[in-house]
């Protein structure tokens, strides 16, 4: 079980990718085991020293039924203090983004790929789709 955030390599510069875990309740595990996710419009926000995932959606477990939890909550991310505050400083002064690119289960517990990015320009995503179609055309003549 992989949900990958493929609009989020089109729309961003990746500057840094960081592992961190993520805070869930026992519907919402049950779900993101089903593969009931979607990280596509959601990002990372840092609040008073700590890390928190907004706008994930995480659908309703079937089973669940009184106690299922909220789709879009604010989840918590786990992750080192020191990493923590690293990221805050380049959020607030250099002007990045933390976006979630992947979110997967590691040895049973859930984990979220976020990334340090910098948003792209229009000319840089054409600029992105010329180069993609060049490999993409490179390789087909290559594999004749």
């Amino acid at each position: 079980m992989e949900i990958v955030n493929r609009k989020a390599r089109h729309d961003y510069f990746i500057v840094e990718e960081y592992e961190c875990g993520i805070v869930l309740t026992g519907t919402e595990i049950k779900s993101l085991r089903e593969g009931n996710c979607n990280i596509g419009d959601s990002y990372g926000h840092i609040r008073k020293g700590e890390l928190f995932l907004l706008n994930s959606f995480i659908g309703i477990y079937k089973e669940g039924n009184l106690f299922n939890h909220q789709e879009t909550r604010t989840r918590k991310l786990l992750m080192h203090k020191k990493e923590i505050l690293k990221l805050d400083n380049k959020v607030k002064l250099e002007g990045y983004t933390l976006i979630p690119l992947k979110v997967y289960l590691k040895d049973n517990k859930a984990k979220v790929l976020l990334g340090l990015c910098k948003g792209k320009k229009d000319y840089d995503k054409r600029e992105s789709i010329k180069e993609r179609d060049i490999k993409r055309e490179l390789e087909k003549k290559y594999k004749r």
